[in-house]
């Protein structure tokens, strides 16, 4: 019975053309608006995530304790209000070694990556002096961290030690009487070096000279470009000489801890799960959750300039199927009269009614399609053409267009569905209420009119 309705619905669509023309145009031009509109802030959003860095820093969390949480007591400026009593320093998680190994727990986490710094040296290569942010990690974790090396081997073993590809940029002449201060680049790797510690817990300062064996130069990434990775144990050795002070399991806490998440997805709730244990998370990862909540509200905002269109086009399809009842009310008393439903009717009235949704959408679609194929090719074009010594601006785009390969638009299978879906919904709504007049028309009275 519904395929003889719906054969019947298209018929009646058929018979009026201009009209059924007029009316999927509208759903048409409402539907393209939705698509492109979100189509722009997804090209957008892979722009920006494209110019911010490589992909595993977007899964990387920087853990840190939650010091913005901290009461000052009665009085005190910024106390919580609470009325649980002050919370200081000392009653804060820290980065201890229980606190690290929960950390593994927290669903979504691949890696958990704690980072302790040596707290004092210099480098020295032959007459130049120089410093880096010299960092120990667990060398089994070197595989999680998206890591590789332009020279040498991604290998760190006990005395070894990978390079930062800028950590020799810096270096000085000590003995130089210029006023005038020059950065002298030294190659670390193909340069003997030591690292010089000082301990001041004597009477006199104490010097101790390790001798640099670097292992790799790191290729650039976020993190390490001006840092010297060394095994955690040996930084922990060197800090117990430095300090004077032994390593204690129960008290020892770690400078910082990088937890990375499985994917882009999980990284939100781990993120989530880190601020719920009484940290603050930070880093490429916590960014893009920004960026993601910023282009979901303009995708929402975009949407709903979108959808502005296809409401006016929803009147346009209420006041089609009204005109189509208005004109065959004779049609509709004979169809009673003959033995149709009130229910054969309405159907018959909401499948025309999302029909023109239905064709409306997808011309839309298809419409869509062809402009975002026209758009990227030309900016592609427009980036292609560009002096490749000079960033691919195009006047109307504040980023190089050189980042996103020539996708501006981006419309997703899902997107192309979620509008198709809308336009049929947008049609069958619009045209719930003529349909409901014409199934409650009296046949007797319906015969009548003229």
């Amino acid at each position: 019975m519904l395929y003889e309705l719906g054969l019947l619905a298209i018929a009646n669509l058929a018979r009026a053309r201009a009209r059924l023309l007029m009316t999927t145009g509208g759903v048409l031009v409402g539907t393209t608006a939705v698509i492109l509109l979100i189509a722009l802030t997804s090209g957008l959003q892979k722009a920006a995530e494209a110019g911010i860095g490589s992909s595993s820093s977007l899964t990387e969390l920087e853990v840190y304790p939650n010091y913005g949480f901290i009461s000052m007591g009665p009085g005190g400026g910024g106390g919580g209000g609470g009325g649980g009593g002050s919370e200081t320093p000392e009653d804060l998680p820290t980065l201890n070694i229980k606190t690290v190994q929960e950390f593994w727990n927290i669903p979504g986490v691949a890696a958990v990556i704690p980072i302790v710094r040596l707290q004092a040296g210099e480098i020295n290569a032959g007459k130049y002096s120089g410093y880096a942010d010299i960092q120990g990690i667990d060398p089994k974790l070197i595989p999680y961290m998206g890591l590789d090396v332009q020279r040498g081997t991604l290998s760190l073993e006990k005395g070894e030690m990978l390079l930062g590809q800028n950590v020799g940029d810096y270096f000085y002449d000590p003995t130089s009487t210029s006023e005038n201060y020059q950065p002298v680049p030294v190659d670390l790797f193909t340069t003997a070096f030591k690292l010089k510690l000082y301990q001041y817990t004597g009477v006199t300062p104490s010097e101790r000279r390790v001798t640099g064996k670097p292992s790799g130069v790191l290729t650039p990434n976020d993190r390490f470009n001006y840092s010297m990775i060394l095994p955690i144990q040996d930084v922990i050795s060197y800090n117990e000489w430095i300090t004077g002070k032994k390593f204690d399991a129960k008290t020892f806490v770690f400078d910082s801890v990088i937890v990375r998440a499985s994917s882009r997805e999980t990284t939100n709730p781990v993120s989530e799960a880190l601020r719920e244990m009484g940290f603050s998370t930070g880093g490429m990862a916590e960014y893009i959750n920004q960026l993601n909540s910023f282009f979901s509200t303009m995708r929402l905002m975009l949407g709903g300039v979108g959808g502005v269109a296809l409401l006016v086009a929803a009147f346009g399809v209420a006041n089609t199927m009204t005109m189509a009842i208005l004109e065959r009310t004779k049609e509709i008393g004979l169809m009673k009269a003959i033995g149709a439903t009130d229910r054969d009717v309405l159907s018959v009235f909401l499948i025309e009614a999302s029909f023109v949704g239905l064709f409306g959408g997808v011309a839309g679609v298809l419409l869509s399609y062809f402009l975002q194929n026209t758009i990227n090719s030309a900016v592609a074009a427009a980036a292609a053409g560009a002096d490749p010594s000079q960033p691919s601006y195009i006047s109307f785009l504040p980023f190089d267009v050189s980042r996103i390969g020539g996708e501006l638009l981006v419309i997703s299978p899902e997107l192309a569905i979620f509008a198709l879906s809308l336009a049929t919904t947008v049609g069958l709504v619009a045209g719930l209420y003529p349909s409901l007049r014409a199934a409650r028309l009296q046949p007797v009275i319906a015969l009548k009119m003229e």
